[in-house]
């Protein structure tokens, strides 16, 4: 870039923070149409061509386009989020819709997941457009609503309806480009595919009563508690896939880390006493994971409930089916099977994009660039992202950016949705070149 950006993509950043466009599953929420507008604002006048959608009212998304000169050259897709997920303020250090500068560091819901990403490509794009840069491939910045809640308000619908305004070869989106320190030098893992989702309600059936006759009653409250202890207890089978391989051998660990690592039989035990966030996600990568996050229940004090209904998060990985996920319910609901009914299941089953690519040698390049002696290697990431559409449509996809040594990996997978989301200046700056270089080495 022709100068240095941080403060320019710190003031961006700051403003959609405060912008609050808080997702929490209902159509009505996020709000997404500020930071829309703010966008709209701050990209107009840089010969950018942008549209607005809005699929529900409030729920807006952005697309800027830059054509490139050769209609045979591949597009690019930057593509980032606006809607953050809600918070408990009272858990925070700083005010989580403040956007405050303390330190060199932004603190804010969605400075990590992913706004940080969302400022630093408006940036880029929109440098890249006012310095006169014109590529032979396309390139294109999505702004998109509704990634929190599975994309049905945002990157869902414009893949099914406006498949032309957000067309391209190549797409890149959160999060990768975390610097992990190893004996062979740093790496820097890019999300090549993730898990998938089975989110689904389990309606636990009894009978109502007088609670204050609760001998020998089928209280529906207490059966969905020893449904609750049995999912926190279930340990499904560990699963040793390609791209977990491929991230494990990549990293240049020790023996002693390495074997471990890719047993299927020791993992378990492994992972236990590594650092948490490291365990976190080798747990996530090589497991179906079952949370239930959300419960109803219940009519007064004095009246035993006869339905409660559980929300779990459940996630799958490569190659496993809605057909999987059932037989692992049925597993752990065992002889209260004929009391749950199993809801609403929300089958959206794992993806991925293969490593072979243009865009893959290009991020190496760059990154290798910017972060002198860095190496990519493939990682899988355990929560959704909007990558799954342009998959599915045949789009090699892929989650990255730079961050830099400040905030380490532990950090990073303890943010997100956690409290004291926050993320440094020199990161900030770090993503908003690596975009810049991106586009001007792929794009010509």
């Amino acid at each position: 870039m022709d100068r240095d950006p941080t403060d320019e993509v710190t003031d961006v950043l700051q403003q959609l923070i405060r912008n609050a466009c808080v997702n929490d599953g209902t159509a009505a929420s996020g709000g997404e149409e500020r930071s829309v507008d703010f966008l709209h604002g701050y990209l107009e006048g840089s010969s950018l061509d942008i549209e607005t959608y809005e699929p529900t009212p409030g729920r807006t998304s952005l697309v800027a386009r830059m054509e490139g000169s050769d209609p045979t050259a591949p597009t690019l897709l930057l593509m980032a989020h606006t809607d953050v997920v809600p918070v408990t303020e009272e858990n925070w250090t700083h005010d989580p819709f403040g956007g405050e500068l303390i330190d060199g560091v932004v603190w804010g819901r969605g400075a990590v997941d992913m706004l940080n990403l969302t400022s630093s490509m408006a940036v880029a794009v929109k440098h890249l457009a006012s310095s006169g840069f014109r590529p032979r491939g396309g390139l294109a910045y999505l702004a998109v609503a509704d990634e929190e809640a599975l994309g049905a308000h945002g990157a869902g619908w414009l893949t099914e309806h406006e498949q032309d305004a957000v067309a391209a070869d190549f797409v890149i989106t959160e999060f990768g480009g975390i610097p992990m320190p190893t004996p062979g030098g740093v790496k820097l893992p890019v999300i090549v595919g993730e898990k998938g989702s089975y989110w689904c309600k389990l309606v636990v059936r009894g009978e109502s009563g007088h609670a204050s006759s609760p001998l020998r009653t089928d209280n529906a409250l207490v059966k969905a508690a020893e449904v609750v202890r049995r999912i926190a207890e279930y340990r499904p089978e560990t699963m040793i896939h390609d791209t977990w391989r491929r991230f494990i051998e990549g990293m240049d660990f020790p023996p002693e880390f390495t074997e471990p690592l890719l047993d299927p039989v020791g993992l378990w035990d492994f992972v236990q006493a590594l650092p948490v966030g490291l365990a976190k996600q080798a747990h996530a990568c090589t497991h179906t994971t079952f949370c239930p996050t959300v419960v109803h229940g219940g009519t007064k004090t004095n009246v035993i409930p006869d339905r409660v209904e559980l929300e779990v998060d459940i996630r799958t990985l490569p190659g496993q089916t809605g057909e999987d996920v059932r037989a692992m319910l049925d597993e752990i609901l065992g002889n209260l099977s004929s009391s749950v009914d199993v809801l609403a299941p929300v089958d959206d089953p794992s993806t991925a994009s293969p490593v072979d690519t243009p865009l893959w040698d290009c991020l190496q390049r760059v990154a290798g660039g910017l972060l002198p002696g860095a190496t990519c290697i493939p990682f899988l990431t355990v929560g959704a992202t909007d990558a799954r559409f342009f998959r599915r449509q045949g789009v090699t996809a892929y989650g990255f950016g730079l961050a830099s040594e400040r905030l380490g990996f532990d950090d990073f997978a303890t943010m997100f949705h956690g409290d004291d989301e926050r993320i440094d200046q020199e990161a900030l700056r770090l993503s908003t070149e690596l975009w810049d270089a991106v586009a001007r080495d792929l794009l010509g």
